[in-house]
């Protein structure tokens, strides 16, 4: 038996930020957080208890505005996500819950702020939508800050880190994140956390390897122990034997080298090798986002997705608080397009302010368009904002989840009566605006070509369109195996999509995760789409592989993968007519 101080473990976890480094493990203390004991409070105490809880939060108030304003300057773009962070401290969902249970319970505020920020966490990870579901962490992180103000905790302090280390936590809130010094700090690696948290996106902006939701790396990783972080496969290694260490050298190297050549030619147009140009845009959830979509080369915002803007938050955000948000977008990123999404709510986004029945599926209910012309008011609110929002640079409207023309036509009367109304208040607004519909219900593709005599243009949802078209919930592990975008099924409805938007003169554009997979780009300009969006991260390796390729060689290969009758035939017949080229720009997509 090997010696279990010598013996080499792999850690698998999340690949939070692409990259590979090698360095001493600096153990982050979280003395006292976790440990919270229950008490009764009597009546006599319940307002010095409250006051405590005020005074926490407070406190923790102060500590994050000192954050923010002592940022540096890599992090300035972030400012939204800390300040994220001040409104959930007083949250009605966790500041007056938390009230609310000290009084009826008679019980310590550490307790009550437990209680309440339990219930928030089941409500936020029974989401489906894997970014929403992360937002959980941010009212755990918000909490973690109050906790250690309640009972005296250290406060976590990386700035002061003096020497070079890899970051083991059991989690990083984003204001922590926002400390690390990059000349110090060489990644870090979570218990907590997933690919779509806070901490996860400040990560991929400084370009650190991150590993998250390891669940015990805390326990297993002794301080200073050197180890092996992998972002880009999602692993960790301790005590890693000298063959293992000289391979992820040679590794890092490579990807070094890799990321560099792809950064320096990241700005140059997506054009193939005869001449087809194809542009390729970023997908946004926060404002702060557009600087990380223009760093690697994006061309637009291929998808602005506005829900965030409605959570974490107790009642429904005004018309000039969105307008702003919008504004800074469309400023930033002018004359280049930004493509809004209207509000894409309920379902799987439920926001707990807004009065409504529980339902039984309500991924088949009443959410997205569905939940916006059955709340005209709300849909009003945010439909003026992007009118105006569009007088300051170059706006599309996206709607999301159209099932028919009917839909189509009741959205544009909301459009034209928001407009109307501008007109009438004598508010600045540009109504002359391109209105397009998300294709990621299978009607939609059977009725494309109605849609098409419509609709400005088309954006293909190829997340939502694979889950509905094969009954896959890709959040199942179960069944996630089965969900491909290679899939003849979904391979023929693009086609049939793109069909109907052609013999329209409109323009087909994808938003989904298939646009950010280098491997799919062969058959994404076969079908000659005009434009891709996708995580900033995934802009340069898609970029470069558009320019590894001839367009007039993808047309015939789509011809015979149409021919195809499962999903591992069409991978292999990718890898056998492209595999040189894939093995030339795949090194970051971890293949």
């Amino acid at each position: 038996m090997p010696d279990q101080e010598s013996q080499e473990i792999v850690l698998r976890g999340i690949g939070g930020s692409p990259g590979i480094c090698i360095g001493k493990a600096y153990l982050v203390d979280r003395e006292g957080v976790d440990v919270v004991q229950r008490y009764a409070v009597g009546a006599q105490g319940l307002a010095k208890e409250k006051n405590r809880f005020k005074t926490a939060v407070q406190r923790a108030k102060e500590e994050l505005h000192s954050i923010i304003e002592n940022t540096p300057e890599e992090f300035r773009e972030h400012g939204d996500i800390l300040e994220t962070h001040v409104v959930l401290l007083k949250d009605k969902m966790l500041y007056s819950r938390t009230i609310d249970i000290i009084d009826k319970e008679k019980i310590n505020a550490e307790w009550a702020l437990k209680k309440a920020v339990a219930g928030l966490k089941q409500m936020f990870q029974e989401m489906t939508d894997p970014y929403l579901r992360e937002r959980s962490e941010d009212i755990l992180q918000v909490s973690d800050r109050i906790l250690r103000n309640l009972v005296g905790a250290r406060q976590v302090d990386i700035r002061n880190i003096n020497k070079r280390v890899i970051l083991v936590a059991h989690d990083l809130s984003p204001a922590e994140t926002a400390q690390i010094q990059l000349e110090r700090i060489m990644g870090f690696v979570t218990d907590r956390g997933g690919k779509a948290s806070h901490t996860s996106i400040i990560a991929r902006t400084l370009a650190i390897p991150a590993v998250l939701g390891l669940g015990e790396a805390t326990r297993e990783i002794r301080n200073d122990e050197i180890i092996i972080v992998d972002g880009t496969e999602g692993t960790v290694i301790l005590r890693p034997r000298e063959e293992t260490l000289l391979e992820y050298q040679d590794r890092q190297v490579q990807y070094e080298e890799f990321r560099m050549a792809i950064s320096r030619d990241s700005h140059l147009p997506a054009e193939t090798e005869d001449g087809v140009r194809l542009a390729v845009m970023g997908n946004i959830e926060l404002p702060e986002e557009v600087v990380s979509v223009l760093d690697h080369g994006g061309e637009g915002i291929g998808l602005y997705r506005t829900e965030f803007g409605y959570l974490s938050r107790s009642s429904f955000p005004q018309e000039e608080e969105l307008f702003d948000k919008y504004k800074d977008v469309v400023e930033v990123m002018a004359p280049r397009p930004v493509t809004i999404r209207t509000l894409d709510i309920n379902g799987d986004k439920a926001v707990t302010y807004a009065a409504q029945r529980p339902e039984e599926n309500p991924a088949l209910g009443l959410r997205a368009i569905r939940y916006c012309l059955k709340r005209p008011d709300i849909f009003q609110t945010q439909l003026r904002a992007i009118l105006r929002a569009a007088d300051h640079g170059n706006v599309r409207i996206l709607l999301p989840m159209i099932s028919g023309v009917d839909e189509l036509r009741e959205a544009r009367q909301h459009i034209e009566k928001a407009a109307e109304s501008l007109e009438k208040d004598g508010v600045a607004h540009n109504s002359n605006i391109a209105v397009g519909v998300m294709i990621e219900v299978p009607s939609a593709v059977i009725v494309a070509d109605f849609l098409a005599e419509e609709a400005d243009f088309f954006s293909i949802g190829t997340n939502d369109l694979i889950q509905y078209s094969l009954a896959i919930d890709r959040g199942n592990q179960e069944v996630a195996h089965l969900f491909s975008p290679l899939h003849p099924a979904l391979l023929r409805m693009l086609r049939q999509v793109t069909k109907a938007a052609k013999s329209q003169g409109i323009a087909t554009y994808m938003c989904g995760e298939m646009a950010a997979d280098p491997i799919h780009i062969p058959i994404l300009l076969a079908l000659e789409l005009e434009e891709l969006s996708m995580n900033p991260q995934s802009i340069p390796a898609v970029k470069r592989m558009v320019r590894s390729l001839k367009a007039e060689k993808c047309a015939p290969f789509l011809e015979e993968a149409l021919r195809l009758k499962t999903a591992r035939d069409v991978m292999n017949l990718l890898r056998t007519a492209y595999g040189e080229i894939f093995a030339e720009n795949l090194y970051a997509q971890g293949r």
